[in-house]
């Protein structure tokens, strides 16, 4: 028996971001949570955006956003008790709204504003809750407090990164507030991988733009590249991750190749640690 399946497993906390707008954050990770839980992983989403579109795509409609990670956060609300069910079997999420817009005023004198989401990951779990495998957190397009919190209670950062011509330009940003995290407030923070999103197989700009990052980043680049797709645009207009949508449609298949990659490493990484 490996040195995996003996120890206690501890929850991977992933923060899903990329300062730069509509790069596809939003959709990997509603995608790749649905993914993970459909190959046996329990997850997480925390919902960390004000526009709280990752709870209208997994289909939880603002008037039953009882307990947001607002509440949360600002009032120390438990993760065990924000958590709500999806349809997907496994995948919980933590609701976001627009009240989230006010939190850096809010918590502007509070202690340790900058490890509230971190201070309430550490306590779920109790209460005869199961533990998440896998926390994704959507994080906003923008560097604030609820990107701070996010990266200072994530282990690790995934960074979708849309194939187009500005793409390395807001990587580069990125990279600079990975960095300042790790010497200020979270000095385990890494990569833990880059997946190419929007690809165009037609388009040169595409391919030119995935050799590129490739080449830049190795094998922190994922194989798994999720391409544009109508099906996966049209998924969260009807409250359903793609998965559920259109289990066959080519971003579908991408996002599942996408969590067993994501599985793999983390299989790696364990046993590497071990």
């Amino acid at each position: 028996m490996s040195p995996d399946s003996t120890s206690p497993r501890k929850t991977r906390v992933l923060a899903v971001s990329n300062q730069k707008g509509g790069v596809g954050k939003t959709t990997t990770a509603i995608n790749l949570g649905t993914a993970l839980a459909a190959i046996g992983e329990k997850v997480l989403i925390v919902d960390m955006d004000p526009q709280g579109n990752a709870s209208t795509g997994l289909g939880v409609p603002r008037e039953t956003r009882r307990i947001t990670i607002y509440d949360v956060i600002v009032d120390g609300r438990a993760i065990d008790e924000a958590a709500v069910e999806t349809k997907v079997p496994g995948l919980h999420i933590i609701p976001g709204d627009s009240d989230m817009s006010g939190v850096e005023i809010e918590l502007s004198q509070a202690d340790r504003r900058s490890y509230r989401l971190r201070d309430a990951l550490q306590g779920q779990g109790s209460g005869g809750h199961t533990r998440y495998d896998y926390v994704l957190i959507d994080c906003p397009p923008s560097l604030n407090l609820l990107t701070l919190n996010a990266m200072s209670a994530a282990d690790a950062v995934l960074v979708p990164l849309q194939c187009e011509f500005f793409a390395l330009e807001g990587l580069t940003q990125l990279m600079k507030t990975v960095e300042m995290v790790r010497q200020s407030l979270n000095p385990t923070l890494e990569i833990q991988g880059l997946v190419l999103t929007m690809y165009d197989r037609r388009s040169t700009l595409s391919g030119q733009v995935a050799a590129d990052v490739r080449a830049h980043f190795g094998d922190k680049v994922y194989d798994a590249v999720i391409p544009r797709n109508v099906r996966v645009a049209e998924a969260p207009s009807f409250g359903k991750p793609a998965l559920i949508y259109d289990l066959k449609c080519a971003g579908s298949q991408a996002y599942l190749k996408l969590a067993r990659e994501v599985v793999t490493r983390e299989r790696r990484r364990r046993l590497q640690a071990a």
